[in-house]
């Protein structure tokens, strides 16, 4: 042990060092408080949490997982030998630390503000509003669910186009969206050293969204025609949010875009570039999720591992990712979108940490229509606030060093290079898109999701914890309609959306939402937990709760049931004492009050022959609520 100088802020250098079996056995206490018994690295498991991809996170994180990891000892497929690199330095081969040397430290990460809508003069409006309010480069929807190519240039009217750079999505009509802006560059005299752009060309991703094929030959031309003449601007972006939008895992983004790397870097290389040129041709995107290691872990290893894909073309050198981060849209909510800028921000400055060079911080009510300009002012002051005053780019990969990161980088490294190689074995991307291998892996991992949704073990806040039926709904102009025809896009609130949708309809049609009696028995301190949990519960299906009066007893069940205005349904909260000693009398008066089906909040089995079903922290409250709101005749 380092015996450090004695200079007045000693803390707790003269005790020994902890080890890691006195930490498990201190766990092994608490566990055994709770009514558990494990010991050893079998009280550690009780505290572990399983993530997709087979990964787990672990309590506590020390010098010797990282240690076996650094030496390649953690197990993960052999054949990647990326997972086992040491993280190495900034700007350096693996670029598990980031592409550049100085990372974002100079100018911070480059503010990408999305701009969606088909009138070029609303888009121009917007975009120098934009720009003239913090944002640093452009990303513009042209073609079939945008604005026109011929209106391109009226969109950038007034920008500056040698100081912003463009960001094309144009999906089929890439090519021509691409000559439109190079002609405008050409045409206002910005030098081509001057011009930094990517023009979006993505075949592959294309395909995923729409079904529909394109020739890859196409966009190589693109991109040879590019390189010769603009030496940063890039024609080929990886998209690998088409996947995360079909519910994919992280190691299913992350295997699926190295997929889609190497299959254009085999059209290219085929079209007559070098491998230098053509790894320099690619802008990879990726999504931003409100789980802030693991999209920090995801950007890390995604460069990583395309550093591996450099290194066994030839080229280590030329491996640095050029990353594009997008806040998720599976994460963000129709009901309660406020909150959506609590998730963009967590997003946001997990991808500034995780080292991306390009955000985009989706506006709150995106899920909504056109976003507003309050909206709009938001997303992008996000990131000015972690930049300007948080100085979250003022560290060099801050999260280096962290245990947990490094251990959860290497181990998302080795799931996401085995489904590369699973991919690659069926044909590469395209033939394992035209076979269903990408469509049924996505949507395994979205039902197992789904299910987890559905039980509230993956809350979403607002939606299936917290919800609030008084809220006005926010209503937005409708943007245009997206690609479809290829994998389908999910969201995180859209079994509870259609429950809330099935309540709002009834209030239109009745004037009052579905309602359910909580019988809530004893004083508050025995029945305030389980009532609070029944009313969320509820709540979450568009189902109101009346909870008048505070608390009932076999006398007044029936006339408060009566009271309520409750569709048949009745709800008994209270604690294991007072339903051995009430739940069957207070049962016995609510039925006789008209109530059809009594629910008891707490463990199956309870005032067994009382009640009809129960909820319990873990149900299917999907299912539930979906039961509920057909027995009381509310139209699907």
């Amino acid at each position: 042990m380092t015996v450090l100088p004695d200079d007045g802020l000693s803390l707790a250098a003269e005790f020994p060092d902890a080890t890691h079996e006195q930490w498990q056995r201190l766990v092994e206490g608490v566990l055994r408080k709770s009514g558990k018994e494990a010991s050893g690295e079998a009280a550690e498991d009780a505290l572990s949490t399983q993530l997709e991809d087979g990964l787990t996170t672990r309590p506590l994180y020390t010098a010797r997982e990282t240690g076996a990891n650094a030496n390649g000892d953690n197990g993960a497929n052999a054949a990647n030998t990326a997972t086992a690199d040491a993280a190495g330095f900034p700007g350096f081969a693996p670029f598990t630390r980031g592409g550049r040397p100085e990372g974002t430290s100079v100018s911070g990460w480059d503010v990408r503000q999305r701009l969606a809508g088909t009138d070029p003069v609303r888009v121009n409006e917007a975009a120098l509003a934009d720009l003239e309010n913090g944002t640093t480069s452009l990303w513009l929807t042209v073609g079939r669910t945008g604005i026109p190519a011929d209106g391109l240039a009226r969109a950038l009217d007034g920008v500056y186009l040698d100081l912003a750079p463009v960001t094309l999505d144009a999906g089929a009509d890439y090519a021509e969206a691409a000559r439109a802006l190079l002609a405008l560059y050409a045409e206002r005299e910005v030098a081509p050293e001057a011009a930094r752009a990517s023009l979006g060309a993505d075949p592959l991703g294309h395909e995923a969204r729409t079904g529909e094929v394109l020739d890859l030959a196409e966009a190589a031309a693109l991109a040879r025609e590019t390189a010769a003449a603009w030496p940063h601007v890039r024609a080929l972006t990886v998209d690998a949010l088409p996947y995360h939008e079909a519910g994919g895992s992280a190691a299913e983004e992350l295997g699926l875009s190295l997929a889609t790397g190497v299959a254009y870097l085999r059209a290219l290389e085929g079209g007559g570039l070098g491998v230098e040129a053509a790894l320099g041709q690619l802008e990879f995107r990726y999504a931003a999720t409100a789980d802030q290691f693991l999209t920090i872990a995801k950007l890390r290893a995604a460069r990583r591992l395309w550093a591996r894909v450099a290194e066994a073309c030839g080229a280590p050198e030329a491996g640095a990712q050029r990353q594009h981060a997008v806040t998720s849209p599976v994460m963000m909510t129709r009901r309660d979108p406020w909150v959506n800028m609590l998730r963009t921000t967590v997003a946001c400055m997990a991808a500034g940490v995780g080292g991306a060079d390009s955000v985009t911080v989706l506006p709150f009510d995106n899920e909504l229509g056109l976003p507003d300009a309050f909206a709009r002012r938001i997303a992008r002051n996000t990131s000015t606030i972690l930049l300007e005053e948080s100085h979250l780019a003022r560290v060099i990969d801050p999260a280096g060093g962290s245990y947990y990161v490094e251990q959860l980088t290497t181990e998302l490294a080795g799931a996401a290079w085995e489904f590369f190689q699973t991919v690659e074995k069926a044909g590469g991307l395209p033939g394992a898109l035209r076979s269903g291998l990408v469509a049924e892996r996505l949507a395994t991992t979205w039902a197992a999701r789904s299910k987890k949704l559905a039980k509230r073990r993956e809350p979403i806040t607002g939606v299936s914890e917290f919800p609030l039926l008084s809220e006005k709904p926010v209503v937005r102009e409708p943007g245009p309609a997206g690609p479809t025809g290829g994998l389908p896009r999910v969201r995180r609130d859209e079994a509870y959306e259609a429950l809330r949708a099935r309540s709002d309809a009834h209030l239109t049609a009745t004037g009052h939402r579905p309602r359910v009696f909580l019988a809530a028995l004893g004083p508050a301190a025995a029945h305030t937990a389980r009532a609070t949990f029944a009313s969320n519960l509820f709540q979450a299906g568009g189902i109101e709760p009346v909870h008048d009066p505070v608390s009932v007893d076999p006398a007044s069940a029936a006339e408060a049931y009566a009271a309520s205005g409750a569709d048949g349904m009745a709800v008994l909260c209270s604690s294991d004492a007072l339903y051995e000693e009430q739940a069957g009398a207070v049962a016995a008066a609510l039925r006789s009050a008209g109530a059809t089906t009594l629910f008891l909040a707490g463990k199956p089995g309870t005032a067994e022959g009382s009640v009809d079903e129960y909820v319990f922290a873990g149900c299917d409250a999907v299912a539930v609520l979906s039961s509920v709101l057909d027995r009381m005749g509310v139209a699907s």
